[in-house]
């Protein structure tokens, strides 16, 4: 069961690798910022520090949760710790479900804080485990923050999945007795208003809507199944732009961070998202595709180049720090606005 376990996450990595999608598809072509001719700024007076819950960023973007629980996962965890370290950004791991099952599998992510021992770590577990094997996951890796990451579409395609999903009691009272922040997110399915609100009702301070448009786990499992029966659940789900808008629509109080990620390609990619609420960055994929295609030292310099990118805009905008970007409109085009007029967002 746990080999099997093991050759899922290797699976999963190579299926992201291969389906790998450099173009982002997750709306923010029907976005548009309005060019400042004269921002008042200078470069270096921008400043880039951001936060999720009482965690400090020095950047509003982490490499977001991937891989652990095999040995070549393992590597891969290990050298995206290294870039974390270098980079100065946080990080989080893939599902640590499988590691709570059989406990060997456990250094695939400990080595994550044995490589970086004082850099901001997230760990990650289903929806379906309780306080206790929470606590186990963040004590793994002595970690800054719990995500749980929820998933229906995707187990409802994998031939192993799970097929019940009662979560928000599970939710609600990890989100009360963790001793860390607690982070639910999406994996690629978007968030509707219904569901932010939900969890906001149920103590959870910290939601990370993952849109469509970045890794497609409909089409990774479909793959998986070898029979496609279930190949038109591939475009299920809200994009990431749709979903930031739908929390628009959630009463959303000051003390409630909100995190985007799925398709977020480039600086401008992430520079929209902010503009659209969302106080921090999550990127998988293109990080990983880096790292296997290109080494860790171009993806060191892939991370830096993205920071100096949104520096870039910001100051084209006038923006001297995320606060700033973050009350910055932009136009829509018909299609999204008609998303906007459906579901009566207010934008």
């Amino acid at each position: 069961m746990v080999n099997r376990q093991s050759h899922r996450k290797d699976e999963h990595v190579s299926l992201a690798i291969k389906f790998y999608d450099p173009q982002s598809h997750a709306g923010f072509d029907h976005l548009r910022f309005i060019h400042q001719g004269i921002p008042e700024i200078n470069l270096n007076e921008v400043n880039l520090n951001s936060h999720i819950d009482k965690i400090k960023l020095d950047f509003p973007f982490y490499i977001e949760a991937m891989t652990g629980g095999s040995e070549y996962t393992k590597k891969l965890n290990q050298s995206l710790a290294k870039i974390a370290k270098e980079t100065g950004i946080a990080m989080a791991t893939g599902s640590q479900s499988v590691a709570l099952k059989d406990y060997s599998l456990s250094d695939s992510f400990s080595i994550v804080r044995e490589t970086n021992p004082n850099g901001n770590i997230f760990s990650n577990i289903g929806a379906s485990l309780d306080v206790k094997n929470a606590q186990k996951a963040v004590d793994m890796m002595d970690s800054n923050a719990l995500e749980i990451h929820i998933n229906t579409p995707q187990e409802i395609i994998m031939p192993e999945g799970d097929r019940e999903f009662n979560w928000i009691d599970n939710i609600k009272e990890i989100s009360q007795n963790l001793n860390v922040p607690v982070i639910v997110k999406e994996v690629g399915f978007g968030m509707s208003a219904e569901t932010v609100q939900l969890l906001i009702d149920n103590g959870v301070k910290n939601i990370n809507i993952s849109g469509k448009g970045g890794t497609n786990f409909s089409k990774i499992e479909n793959y998986r199944r070898k029979e496609q029966e279930l190949d038109y659940l591939s475009d299920w789900g809200q994009t990431t732009v749709e979903s930031l808008l739908e929390v628009k629509k959630a009463k959303v109080s000051n003390d409630v961070t909100i995190i985007a990620s799925g398709g977020i390609r480039t600086p401008l990619d992430a520079a929209k998202a902010i503009a659209l609420g969302a106080d921090a960055i999550g990127m998988a994929a293109p990080i990983l595709y880096s790292l296997i295609k290109n080494g860790e030292d171009e993806t060191i310099k892939f991370i830096n180049d993205f920071k100096d990118g949104l520096i870039n805009i910001m100051t084209m905008l006038g923006c001297n720090n995320i606060d700033d970007l973050k009350q910055v409109k932009m136009l829509v085009d018909s299609q999204l606005q008609n998303y906007i007029n459906q579901r009566n967002i207010p934008y």
